[in-house]
């Protein structure tokens, strides 16, 4: 038909039945599973009236079985690669339309059950969940227009400072909240007025907020992240375990040396430098266009955030000399060994000895394919490696160790052991480090209580050293760090009253500490993002009650004592042994879990409390109903759009599509392909659909390369990005023209934007050509 091949038809009435049904007015997730729907009983229509006809391979011609025996994978012959080849004429549907159908209802529950109600990836879509009530709660606690206010009184007497202060607000949003439409509706509520009052430009104002509110899709925790991490991460295993089979290895592990896994985890690891890379780009051109323009960004001194004025060797000498010098201090003792672990955990089984770098009994095939992959140099080393180990008697088993064994290896921890635990080390110089801010913030305030504190912390040290040994119990090190943690901690209470008296600190301080507790358990490998988004959830929550207590002249101590009950959970939990269903209990491990199951509990009320102070207030149902419309939304247009990726399924357009890619010999080609059609969909299409609906078919070839996974997967989170600028239909500018006054109109926001686009473009290209800013992170962390 109009000389296309059937299944190219097929293709363009899906394309066109997606857009239509898109454009329609119907709620998204409706429209793409309708659109589904109804291009299914167009081809099939068509089909069944024999004007679909695909042209095929014919798999039984003397030339296809001359290829064959060439050498050539039968799996690589397509009609793109090899076009010459006789072919075969035959139905978009081989069985039937009755049959497909069959098959897509099938596939459709099976998919459903492992992807929305029990499978595997279950427990981690938990985290969109968690992270949408924790940005809704943050969003709706005033924490935006506190943080809006404070950045423009830092960054307002510089060229262009109400700018660079969005995008510092944006980045610092993006990282607590992760929800574009709340963070561009509130700072477009809040700060555009502002910028306009000031006089400065409705292009760079609308661009600046638009921008720095979709910086949320990128930077940890995001939403994109996680949805396209649970698929990327199927996509990967899947495409190595083919890729591995058309190289002639048995499975993926044998072909790459190591496992083909990708967590959402290791993915937040890698989006952490690129998103404060844009945000730093974001910010450059703020201040450029300043310089340029400065009638049109002017400088806008907003007064001092500090109450008490501070000279410039102050702020050096606390602000920076005295943390470096701490941080510098320690890190020299750790090289040194005086600082580090003092451990003395003991397996009750030897380790396994070390095997081959690869796996050597191969076949030939799976040989030359893996020295083609790692290098001649790679496989040799690999095999004399494999040569020492059989020689030694092969592979060392691992074996239980003998009570004599186990009090050696014992020993040999404790006289290894650092003089100073890295743990504490870590403590003291966090707290330090709330001591020299304290006295760089208000150096006229009295010295005593911080200088008690700093002495405390140098007995801590000293006690560690002279009195505590690896050996030593945790009860009786509780004992001898007692009077020297009070005498630190009394001069951290003095400290937190100091810093009061800065409105930064005031203002970030609080967020902040939620974002390090959630992305810092994430990035650390602590705990993965399901768990991590909980603690931001509850932490959210008592931090947004503490909010609307402090509004109302109420008394927050519940929810301080229970942050503190918190923090002595973990401590508890980290020093102490509280499993009490053993044999032998003893009473300091009675005692530890009695005070850590008294704290739990604390907490516990403590996060009831908040909802209870929210509830009344009236912002805990509003919340929730907001968390419950985004979380559906979400998992609608996910049931949807594998309706519509079965569709595509059934009449072979997923498996056209893929052999088009891999005609191309190239890589690079089919990548650089890949992110022009994704660059290109945004303009119209929203991520959820994008993530989808066109990763799932374009996936089994990128992921199926030899690129970095991380670095495939961060590139398309990127480029989703810029679908929430591109007109028309990006959803930042319809939230951002929803709030804009009367004089900023549609071709402000239009043209405000395109350089931020471009922006993108260029971070891509960044990324592009120095991939190590993607791997660098999840690199050290691993180590």
């Amino acid at each position: 038909m109009f000389g296309l091949d059937g299944v190219e038809i097929g293709l363009i009435i899906v394309f066109v039945c997606l857009f239509g049904g898109i454009l329609s007015g119907f709620p998204v997730a409706f429209a793409i599973g309708g659109a589904g729907l109804i291009a299914f009983g167009i081809i099939a229509a068509l089909d069944s009236a024999g004007l679909l006809i695909h042209q095929a391979i014919d798999s039984s011609s003397d030339a296809f079985r001359a290829l064959v025996a060439e050498g050539v994978n039968p799996n690589t012959i397509s009609i793109f690669r090899y076009p010459d080849l006789p072919r075969l004429a035959e139905p978009v549907f081989p069985q039937g339309w009755e049959v497909a159908m069959d098959r897509n209802i099938s596939f459709i529950v099976n998919r459903i059950n492992e992807r929305v109600l029990a499978g595997q990836s279950i427990e981690t879509l938990l985290a969109v969940l968690m992270f949408v009530l924790m940005g809704i709660t943050l969003e709706r606690s005033k924490i935006a227009n506190d943080l809006l206010t404070t950045m423009a009184r830092v960054f307002g007497p510089l060229p262009g400072g109400l700018a660079v202060s969005i995008v510092v607000v944006g980045a610092f949003l993006a990282a607590s909240t992760g929800i574009v439409g709340a963070t561009v509706v509130t700072m477009g509520l809040l700060a555009l007025p502002t910028m306009l009052r000031n006089n400065y430009s409705p292009e760079i104002a609308t661009g600046v907020i638009a921008a720095s509110g979709t910086l949320g899709q990128i930077i940890p925790p995001s939403i994109v992240i996680v949805l396209l991490g649970t698929l990327a991460g199927d996509l990967y295993s899947a495409a190595q375990e083919t890729r591995a089979q058309v190289a002639g290895c048995t499975d993926a592990l044998t072909y790459l040396g190591e496992p083909a896994v990708l967590s959402v985890g290791t993915l937040f690891q890698a989006a952490l430098l690129p998103g404060i890379l844009l945000a730093l780009l974001y910010a450059l051109y703020a201040f450029g266009y300043a310089l340029v323009n400065p009638s049109k960004a002017p400088a806008v001194p907003m007064g001092s955030s500090n109450e008490e004025p501070i000279t410039r060797g102050e702020a050096f000498t606390w602000f920076l000399g005295a943390p470096i010098a701490l941080i510098a201090g320690t890190m020299l003792l750790s090289s040194l060994g005086v600082v580090g672990s003092q451990s003395l955990t003991v397996s009750s089984f030897s380790d396994l000895g070390e095997s081959a770098a690869l796996r050597t009994n191969v076949s030939p095939e799976c040989q030359a394919s893996m020295i083609e992959l790692h290098g001649q140099s790679a496989w040799d080393g690999a095999v004399a490696q494999q040569a020492e180990i059989d020689a030694a008697g092969g592979l060392q088993q691992s074996e239980r160790l003998t009570d004599e064994q186990m009090i050696e290896a014992r020993e040999s921890l404790i006289a290894n052991a650092a003089p100073i635990g890295s743990g504490i080390a870590i403590l003291v110089v966090m707290l330090s480090l709330v001591l020299t801010t304290a006295r760089g913030i208000s150096p006229s305030s009295d010295p005593r209580p911080l200088l008690i504190g700093a002495l405390g912390a140098v007995l801590i040290f000293l006690a560690d050293i002279l009195l505590i040994g690896a050996d030593t119990s945790a009860g009786l090190s509780v004992v001898i760090w007692a009077l020297p943690m009070a005498m630190l901690l009394y001069g951290c209470v003095h400290a937190v009253r100091y810093c009061a008296k800065n409105e930064l600190i005031r203002v970030v301080f609080p967020p902040l500490v939620l974002i390090v507790a959630v992305l810092g358990s994430i990035l650390g490998g602590i705990t993965n993002p399901t768990p991590a988004a909980a603690l931001g959830a509850g932490g959210a929550i008592m931090l947004a009650a503490y909010r609307k207590l402090r509004d109302q002249d109420r008394s927050p101590k519940i929810i301080i004592w229970s942050t503190l009950a918190i923090v002595i959970c973990l401590l508890v939990g980290v020093n102490f042994d509280l499993r009490i269903n053993t044999d032998d209990v003893s009473f300091e491990s009675w005692v530890a879990f009695f005070v850590a199951y008294a704290a739990y509990l604390y907490a516990l009320f403590g996060l009831l409390f908040s909802c209870y102070v929210l509830y009344t207030s009236g912002v805990l149902t509003p919340v929730v109903r907001e968390t419950a419309k985004v979380t559906s939304m979400v998992f609608a247009i996910l049931i949807g759009s594998q309706l519509l990726n079965l569709v595509v399924i059934s009449f072979g357009g997923e498996h056209y599509i893929q052999q088009w890619l891999k005609s191309f010999d190239d890589e690079f080609t089919v990548f650089l392909i890949v992110m022009l059609v994704l660059f290109i969909l945004g303009f119209v299409l929203d991520f959820l659909e994008i993530i989808y609906i066109v990763i799932p078919i374009v996936g089994p070839v990128i992921y199926g390369g030899s690129f970095d996974p991380k670095w495939v997967t961060i590139m398309i989170a990127v480029n989703l990005q810029t679908s929430f600028l591109t007109p028309p239909f990006g959803f930042a500018l319809f939230y951002l023209r929803g709030v804009a006054p009367k004089e900023v109109t549609t071709g402000h926001i239009y043209r405000g934007v395109l350089p931020f686009v471009l922006i993108q473009v260029l971070g891509l290209a960044i990324l592009w050509f120095f991939p190590d800013i993607v791997t660098i992170v999840p690199e050290l962390i691993g180590r």
